[in-house]
């Protein structure tokens, strides 16, 4: 899970707050501290346990593990996957051919992600009219094209050559 790239914990938490449209008082009362106290992390002035970046995490409803990573108290290390790996050993794959498959399945497993996210801040499940028969995005559709046949419906299926 890569984050984003942020000069300090400060500026991160401040940049969680103002993308959940929360003020800092409101999130200083949601994780228990004072507002001076959380100002002052939020500039940089002051460096917050892992106790308190828990209870901030909890008051920005963002998974604890974020500021953590953020902080530099833990390493953000995803085990590796065996589909890039074996994607990335394939020699019968150019090397264009394996970056558009890795750039799709990274594509999916952030999405499951950010489902697993939505369901856990909801503590219930979604339910969509979205089927897994959903058309893909133009994007991955163009980059495609070479190695698939696209239905009128805008899935894609197999092409296979006989000859």
């Amino acid at each position: 899970m890569a984050l984003p790239k942020v000069g300090s914990i400060g500026e991160y938490i401040r940049e969680q707050r103002q993308q959940a449209k929360i003020s800092l008082r409101q999130l200083a009362a949601a994780a228990g501290v004072s507002n001076p106290y959380l100002s002052q992390i939020e500039r940089g002035l002051r460096k917050p346990s892992a106790e308190i970046l828990n209870q901030i995490a909890k008051g920005l409803r963002i998974s604890s593990q974020a500021l953590y990573v953020q902080a530099g108290l833990i390493e953000d290390r995803e085990p590796p996957s065996d589909v890039i790996t074996v994607i990335r050993a394939d020699s019968n794959l150019t090397e264009r051919q394996r970056q558009v498959l890795i750039d799709i399945y990274e594509s999916f497993r952030k999405e499951k992600r950010t489902e697993d996210e939505q369901t856990s801040q909801n503590a219930r499940p979604r339910h969509d009219s979205e089927s897994d028969d959903e058309p893909l995005p133009e994007g991955f559709l163009a980059a495609l094209e070479p190695y698939a046949a696209t239905s009128r419906n805008g899935n894609v299926t197999q092409e296979t050559k006989e000859g």
